[in-house]
């Protein structure tokens, strides 16, 4: 979309007159009505505004217009207003970042945000539409540098990174919520400690012995089995059941559960061959022995 082409350069400055800009008000007229054309006409003949200040207020107006009614001669005026001073701005941030970019491409580009996206204007201020602007033509020299897609690395300025930097403020409360969970943790630690404990009590002598030469002695198994005076695969076998009564135990425990009390064991969905089962029961009745119990 170009918009502007040919037309006159209405910027507010002292070279302009008030009368010149006064006529050009008069042909919105059909747009906006008489009522909203006479107070952009006293906009211009109020006595003490600067130019800049009257470029603010009367484009802040017009954009208000044009959001509502979304008119052409609004949008023209607008442009008018402002494109050479937008252009300053957009030329200034291409320079800071050593862009070989038509700096007029990008200003077509701010206009066609600004006329795409009238809704998000707010005319609160009488200054909106030139941080509006300001706004929308640093987005969009953003885009446009990442549209080049450079192989190199470019550096963009840390003001132009973000309107609201991340904040990591700790005030009381994220203080006590962090001591809050310190001490729980600290408590469910030395709970899981207590349980284990009790249940390594119930063990038998031998698996605490195991379980104390590896887990705390730091013996190899090796050493721990020629200690016990069995053999190694042997040794291995009655820590890993004595870690896994433990575990159980402490399981059930958590679950509602008492700990002595036994799960009911899965129904085997596929029968095992004569072979497999004698295999299996000579290999719990070796562990049995290793452990000094008998169990049904």
């Amino acid at each position: 979309m170009t918009v502007g082409t040919g037309t006159r350069d209405l910027e507010v400055v002292g070279t302009i007159g008030r009368a010149q800009l006064s006529e050009r008000l008069v042909e919105l007229d059909s747009e906006i009505g008489r009522d909203a054309r006479n107070a952009l006409l006293e906009l211009v003949n109020e006595e003490g505004r600067d130019a800049e200040g009257l470029r603010d207020a009367l484009s802040t107006r017009l954009m208000e217009h044009f959001r509502l009614i979304q008119g052409r001669a609004c949008f023209g005026m607008l442009y008018e207003l402002n494109q050479r001073h937008l252009l300053i701005q957009v030329q200034g941030r291409l320079r800071r970042f050593h862009a070989r970019i038509d700096p007029n491409d990008v200003l077509q580009e701010v206009f066609f945000n600004v006329y795409r996206y009238p809704h998000r204007f707010n005319c609160e201020r009488e200054d909106a539409f030139r941080v509006w602007s300001a706004t929308i033509v640093r987005n969009t020299v953003l885009k446009c540098l990442r549209s080049l897609k450079r192989g190199g690395r470019s550096e963009i300025p840390f003001e132009d990174l973000t309107e609201q930097p991340e904040v990591r403020s700790h005030g009381p409360l994220v203080g006590a919520l962090e001591k809050e969970s310190s001490v729980e943790c600290q408590r469910v630690y030395l709970t899981y400690l207590q349980f284990y404990l009790r249940f390594y009590s119930m063990l038998s002598e031998r698996e605490r012995y195991a379980i104390q030469m590896v887990e705390v002695d730091d013996r190899t198994y090796r050493e721990a089995a020629a200690e016990l005076g069995i053999k190694l695969e042997n040794l291995k076998m009655v820590i890993f059941r004595a870690r896994r009564k433990i575990h159980r135990s402490m399981s059930r425990v958590f679950d509602g559960l008492p700990p002595d009390f036994r799960p009911a064991r899965a129904p085997k969905a596929v029968a095992e061959d004569p072979a497999s089962r004698g295999h299996k029961a000579q290999t719990h009745g070796l562990t049995r022995a290793f452990d000094g119990e008998v169990q049904p």
